[in-house]
């Protein structure tokens, strides 16, 4: 086996460039940079200035049918994740997609399908879950020492963003280009944490607001609950249009409470179970003893790189891939969910009916209005080439 794995990135836009540019500065060991693609005429003409020596290509199919490379970085607009995936997967090529796996669970569905065919490592940049806070959360909770699991509690209102953002591309903010907002831009990272912290629930409602802050056609304030087989209960709320914003995660369980903000991790930790002191406890506003402690963590977040690397060493060495492709469809699944139940009026069950939120989505497909391209011919993108605060858990 070659100890190189040599990767080809399709979509060098502000993610796309930022893998680009960390590959090609040799952050990633194992990892070469070996072709980059994108339609855009101007982030060809960027890739030509800052990475000199890669070939650059127009077409993916093109660059992957090339053999210049053994493994494709998917960072396109969402719907296109999964076709080029595919296409890589039966071209015998290891996959790592950008967030979110796809637009619905359906096409999600077909490229699962196609990477357990191919045989191929396929992962997916959810580089949140190389935050140790997190890790550590999710190790307490599956380990039992938080007990029986009783409510989670996302409010997740920094996602801030301007008209001017929105306005920004052709495709941002439409039924037609993106495919959802809030829930499908900026939370996939938060709606995957929280199944693999907490688990998936089995049953979620969900009440959305669309254009609400914003010119846009899709959601920009979200509110959902969530049921889960033992009883235990969820609720997520989001926006971009609140300032400052809160980023609060709370886990309630028989034995204690995590919360995690502002990057501190706190466990509260009960003597006795609450259960246990409930039915023995002699009076009535007495709570049962307990110690509070910061929670501190050795390693450090590696972010984008951390799933690079570990990607590469799943390939070359056979290690386990912190981020698997094949669990994207988690948290699509809430997330459709929670579209659904407001398309709807009604609750909806976890995973998904596929096939009616295609039905639905397709109905706001057929009257969006995706902005036409006004590309400059001639003219070199600007593109920051590298991972700055924008993608950073605040």
């Amino acid at each position: 086996m070659s100890e190189t794995v040599k990767v080809g990135i399709v979509g060098i836009g502000n993610m796309g460039s930022a893998h680009a540019k960390s590959i090609f500065s040799g952050n990633i060991k194992g990892m070469e940079l070996a072709a980059v693609c994108d339609i855009a005429e101007s982030k060809r003409l960027w890739a030509d200035e800052n990475l000199p020596g890669v070939p650059c290509y127009e077409d993916y199919k093109e660059m992957i049918d090339s053999g210049v490379c053994d493994t494709v970085i998917v960072a396109t607009p969402h719907y296109f994740h999964s076709p080029i995936a595919i296409y890589a997967f039966e071209k015998g090529k290891n996959v790592l997609t950008e967030k979110p796996a796809g637009v619905y669970t359906k096409q999600v569905e077909e490229m699962n399908a196609a990477a357990k065919k191919s045989g191929k490592v396929f992962g997916i940049m959810y580089n949140q879950r190389t935050n140790p806070k997190f890790q550590k959360m999710r190790e307490i909770v599956q380990s039992g020492e938080l007990g029986e699991l009783k409510r989670c509690i996302w409010i997740i209102t920094n996602w801030y963003r301007t008209q001017a953002y929105y306005d920004s591309g052709t495709w941002r903010a439409t039924w037609a280009g993106e495919g959802g907002g809030v829930l499908l831009n900026q939370c996939p990272h938060q709606l995957d944490l929280w199944q693999w912290i907490f688990g998936m629930p089995n049953r979620v409602m969900g009440h959305c607001k669309y254009g609400h802050w914003h010119n846009i056609e899709v959601e920009d304030e979200v509110t959902a609950y969530a049921e889960y087989p033992n009883g235990a209960t969820g609720a997520f709320i989001t926006t971009t249009g609140e300032c400052p914003g809160t980023n609060r995660l709370e886990i309630t369980g028989d034995k204690g409470k995590l919360v995690w903000e502002e990057g501190k991790l706190t466990w509260w930790k009960l003597a006795v179970p609450e259960r246990e002191f409930c039915v023995t406890c002699k009076e009535g506003f007495a709570q049962p003893e307990m110690t509070v402690t910061e929670v501190e963590t050795d390693n450090i977040e590696l972010g984008h790189n951390g799933i690079l690397q570990n990607f590469t060493n799943a390939i070359l060495y056979g290690e386990e891939l912190l981020a698997p492709g094949y669990e994207g469809i988690n948290g699509l699944n809430i997330s459709n969910a929670i579209h659904l139940s407001d398309w709807t009026g009604k609750p909806q069950a976890v995973p998904v009916d596929g096939e009616l939120f295609l039905k639905y989505l397709n109905e706001r497909r057929a009257t969006s209005h995706v902005k036409e391209e006004k590309e400059d011919s001639g003219k070199i993108a600007d593109l920051s080439g590298t991972y700055n605060d924008r993608w950073k858990v605040r």
